[in-house]
Order: structure tokens, then sequence, then C-alpha cells
């Protein structure tokens, strides 16, 4: 039998909160959750290659993960497992349909004393569960195939809309969209499906604000799929570059389960195919740089308590108050990160809600190519970010 290249491994952890908690992704919802579609889970998958590099790639059903808890979480991994922070890739689905990960987006919502507690206690277990789910993985690790290719999905649409005026989130049917559906499968030594991990560039707002119900949105129902034809498998979706994409239609949690069927008989499809085998070495990159802000002035803030959007006057206020103790807010940590298969496959990781084909700041493009050139093999047009910062990532050839 000829000697595979790679081990792998595969863990999850239910992370579904146990009360009803307040929502992410919207700020004009007025109460917490009211019990949940399906479950939210944790997964990671391990891979080492015949080197025993080991690097572990992590994905939540969740809006994002907020740097306090994610180096909270590499660090003791990196002491109890002996992995380094640039070897654990973490990706959120960015579902608008999961809880407040704390202190992710403090500043949107209006939290009473009692559900500021609720959400605090759930990110704090939520840490300890992403710590466990990376060893459980890398406890698990076995003779794998590993393989790669592509298929494509057209529910996005670029939500970027032109008016006389501005700009505003509507439908723009002739705005960039990236239809591509990598795919990297992993299989046991006796040809069984492991795992498969896909991704699609687009947000997970098919449900939108009106519903109260956990889920993750197309992203949770697009994962339950290819689980259901292959028993024991694990599916993980990660995000790519879908900043400015929109599910359409969206609205109801029928059509995220619509959309997240689509999306899974589009992966079951591929599966199904020849796929291109995934070689060793591995390698990746780690780099945190600082993304400066736009500029702004402690008038404009001021300026910004009065307006209609009780958010935006709470950020004014944190940024008023950053501005009383001298320290005003001009820039922010900006992560990037490259994990590299041979000369196969490359993921690139990148914070924020990346779009499809816009260019960043000359620095984090310079950065992106170092990254690269340390592990892996292709410079894409890589966005700048917009609003938050969660992970994201884009695969290509």
């Amino acid at each position: 039998m000829k000697t595979l290249e790679f081990c792998a491994g595969v863990a999850r952890r239910n992370i579904t909160p146990e009360t009803s908690i307040w929502m992410a992704g919207y700020p004009y919802r007025d109460r917490p959750s009211e019990g949940a579609v399906h479950p939210r889970w944790a997964k990671a998958l391990a891979i080492e290659d015949r080197n025993k590099t080991r690097v572990v790639i992590v994905a939540t059903d969740l809006i994002g993960l907020p740097r306090e808890i994610t180096d909270l979480v590499s660090t003791r991994a990196q002491q109890e497992y002996r992995i380094e922070r640039s070897r654990i890739m973490f990706n959120s689905t960015h579902t608008h349909s999961g809880p407040v990960v704390w202190p992710n987006l403090r500043t949107m919502f209006n939290l009473r004393r009692k559900d500021e507690r609720v959400v605090v206690k759930y990110s704090r277990r939520l840490g300890e569960d992403l710590f466990c789910v990376i060893g459980a993985a890398l406890a698990d690790l076995a003779p794998a195939q590993l393989s790669h290719g592509f298929g494509k999905a057209h529910f996005a649409v670029n939500r970027r809309e032109r008016t006389p005026e501005s700009m505003r989130i509507g439908i723009n049917p002739i705005g960039s969209v990236d239809p591509q559906v990598p795919i990297l499968r992993i299989l046991s030594e006796a040809g069984r499906l492991r795992a498969v991990v896909f991704g699609y560039a687009c947000h997970n707002t098919a449900s939108r604000g009106r519903s109260y119900q956990l889920s993750g949105d197309y992203a949770g129902f697009a994962q339950i799929e290819p689980e259901k034809r292959h028993p024991g498998a694990t599916a993980m979706f990660i995000m790519l570059c879908g900043g400015d994409q929109n599910p359409n239609p969206h609205g109801s949690i029928e059509l995220a389960q619509s959309h997240g069927k689509t999306l899974a008989a589009e992966v079951n499809r591929v599966l199904g195919t020849v796929l291109s085998p995934v070689r060793p070495p591995i390698r990746t990159a780690h780099d945190n740089i600082q993304l400066n802000f736009a500029p702004h002035t402690r008038q404009m803030f001021e300026n910004e308590l009065d307006d209609a959007d009780p958010a935006r006057v709470r950020r004014a206020n944190a940024m008023l108050r950053a501005y009383d103790k001298f320290r005003p807010v001009h820039q922010t940590p900006y992560p990037i990160e490259a994990l590299r298969f041979g000369s196969d496959f490359t993921i690139l990781a990148l914070g924020g809600e990346v779009v499809a084909i816009s260019m960043g700041p000359e620095r984090v493009k310079q950065t992106i190519k170092e990254a690269l050139a340390k592990g892996a093999d292709r410079f894409d047009e890589i966005a700048q970010p917009r609003d938050a910062l969660e992970i994201v990532l884009e695969l290509r050839r």
C-alpha cells in the first residue's frame, strides 16, 4: 500500500448557547434569542505532513471571533499542544443569526446588565471550547489522503447599490461577485470521507434580522447535507471574500435552507469527481500589522452624538472617551495568515469583511506578498477591510 503523505484529525464541539442570548448581526433586534433551528458547532481539522509540521483549521458557526478570544486560545494551544500561532487558522461563517461574542462589536448593541452577563459567560465558555476542539483534533491524527477541487454557486449578488446620492445596501446585478466554491477533501487511509472544507463568498444573511432563532444561516444548512450523505464525516464552511455579497433572494429561514442545500449539492457533486492531489510540505505565515483608520477629529464624533442611529451614538461616546484620555484610536491590529500545501493549494486568511476585487492599502499588499513568499504561491487582488474585523478566507489555485 502506498505510504500516505499526511495525517489528519477531526473534532467538533457543540457551542449552541444553553440559554436565551442576545443575537449578533443586526442592531435593531430588541430581545434575546428564542430557541435554535439547529446546533451550532466549533469544528477543527488538524493536518500533519511527513515532516511532522502540523496546522489546525478552526471553523465556527459565529459572526466572528475577536482577538481577545483567539489570542488567549492560541497562547494556550502553544503552551499545551506545542503548536505555533501561525499554524492555527480561525474562521467564522459570519452568520447574522448567531450569539453576540464578547467583546466583538460591543457598541452595536445596547445590552442590559443581565444580557451582558449572559454574553460574557458564553464567550468565556467559547474560549475553552475552542482550546479543547484544537486538542481533540490533534489527538485524532491518522493517515489521510488530501485532494482539492472547485465548484460554483450563483445565489450571491453584489449588495453595493449606487444611487444618485450615495452607495447603499441593496442589489447591484452588475457588481462583482465570486461564484467559486473551493473544496478540500480529506479521506481516510481506507478511502472513507473524513472531512470536507468548502467556502463561498457571500454574507450569511439569508434569514435576515426578522428571525430570533439561532442558526448558521445558509452555511449551517450547507454543512448538514454532506454529513447526512457521508455518515461520520465532518463538513466545515469557511467564509470567503463576501463583504460585498448578499444571498438573493433573502428574508426567511426557508430561503437560508434553500441556499444551503444549493451550495451543499454543488459540494456533493464535486466530491464525486476526480480531484487534484494535495502534496506536502505544509508552510505557514502569520503577521499582525497596524491599519490606519480614516482621519477623524473629536468634533466629528461630537456631531455623531446627534445621529438617529443608536449604534453610531454609542460608537461616538466610545471614541470620545478615548479622546478624553488623550488616546484617540487611529489604528487597529490587522491579522494576515497564509497556509500552503506544496504548490497545490493555498489558503490566505485576512481580517475584516473583505470584498471580492478592491485593493487594500499598500502596507497590506506588501505584507501579504511577504507572507506568500514564505508560505503561499499567488497574490490575488485582496480587499481592504470594511467595518467589523472577523477572519475571512480566500482560496485560489
